[in-house]
């Protein structure tokens, strides 16, 4: 079974998203701020990250560059999920490696969870 870690602050995106990849067949970890989800990346390795930008302590850029700094987690698969859709932004998470670069607001989390599945 796959295991996804979710990085997201908003209680009711954790919630939509965790029963969405749970009811897919996912093993589903959750990290609400930026230094648990180093932490957990660090100590699950999951398949898989889940990652939005804006969180409390750490941001979604500073994880993403502590990610690919790290030689064990470099390849590590990132689909960013977040709000911050500006044509730089999306071209920042390319560029620092992601495997996709989603904007909530284009998505539904049925559709998310198909992305995912392409990428593992």
């Amino acid at each position: 079974m796959k295991q996804i870690l979710l990085i997201e602050d908003d209680p009711f995106l954790i919630d939509i998203y965790s029963t969405k990849l749970k009811d897919s067949g996912f093993l589903v970890e959750v990290a609400s701020d930026g230094e648990q989800a180093l932490e957990k990346v660090k100590a699950k390795k999951p398949d898989l990250v889940l990652l939005d930008i804006v969180l409390p302590k750490v941001s979604g850029w500073e994880i993403l560059r502590k990610i690919k700094a790290e030689a064990s987690l470099k390849n590590l698969k990132i689909i960013i999920l977040s709000n911050l859709g500006q044509k730089e932004e999306v071209e920042k998470g390319i560029h620092l490696g992601v495997s996709k670069y989603l904007i909530k607001a284009h998505y539904t989390p049925s559709q998310v969870v198909e992305e995912i599945k392409k990428i593992i």
